[in-house]
């Protein structure tokens, strides 16, 4: 095995029986050749698994964690501790940029430093660990990492549309202005387009697959516009 998914190994302080599923997921989909589309399956597959389990073994932490807590704080806590900053920040402290396996155009366009594709990888390691070694070794790693992220917030945080409102009513605007401008995709599976409008800034957009999701993110969007 290659020095660079030896650090990782270390890193991960977990030793694979099956030494391909980690090699699938480090494999990005990008890479091509005779093996692309099952290659691409076995990635996102991992992905997936990897999100299912990181969401659970989280959910848990904070449940034990903050005992006083209410459905709604743990959520806020839940939602960023998985978001896509989190989980590339882990990626990036366990040396996964070094580790993946990219197309020659995604490494050139700066593929290892991509968050979401440092996320989606670091969600497919997870899952990586999981399908060769149970829940026991994806959970010790996701608590060995994500416990100090956790510890950095005291309180838990505000939603976006919350603390967007707070920022404008601090400042004497007018509330921010939410707007469904199209729902697409199949019945059970719609995607909400929303914009949202703040005095003094352009508006931008957002979706996902409820309206509250959507609105979500567009919050998070133009907090990002406003803090430049």
């Amino acid at each position: 095995m290659a020095g660079k998914d030896e650090l990782l190994l270390g890193a991960l302080g977990y030793r694979f029986q099956r030494p391909e599923m980690l090699a699938d997921a480090l494999t990005h989909p990008s890479t091509g050749g005779g093996r692309a589309a099952k290659r691409r399956s076995d990635y996102e597959r991992l992905e997936f698994l990897g999100d299912r389990v990181l969401g659970l073994v989280v959910a848990e932490m904070l449940f034990t964690r903050f005992p006083d807590e209410s459905e709604g704080s743990l959520a806020r806590r839940h939602a960023a501790l998985v978001r896509r900053e989190a989980v590339a920040r882990v990626a990036l402290s366990m040396g996964l940029d070094r580790a993946l396996l990219l197309s020659k155009g995604e490494e050139e366009g700066g593929g290892r430093q991509n968050l979401t594709m440092l996320g989606d990888a670091c969600e497919a390691v997870l899952g990586a660990v999981f399908a060769d070694g149970g829940l026991a070794p994806a959970a010790a790693i996701i608590h060995r990492y994500w416990q100090m992220i956790m510890d950095e917030a005291i309180s838990p945080p505000k939603d976006a549309k919350t603390a967007l409102q707070e920022w404008a009513q601090g400042l004497g605007k007018a509330l921010p202005d939410y707007k469904t401008l199209e729902v697409t995709g199949p019945p059970h599976e719609p995607v909400f387009l929303v914009t949202v409008t703040v005095d003094g800034f352009a508006a931008v957009t957002g979706r996902g697959s409820s309206k509250r999701a959507a609105e979500q993110a567009a919050a998070e969007t133009m907090i990002r516009t406003i803090q430049g």
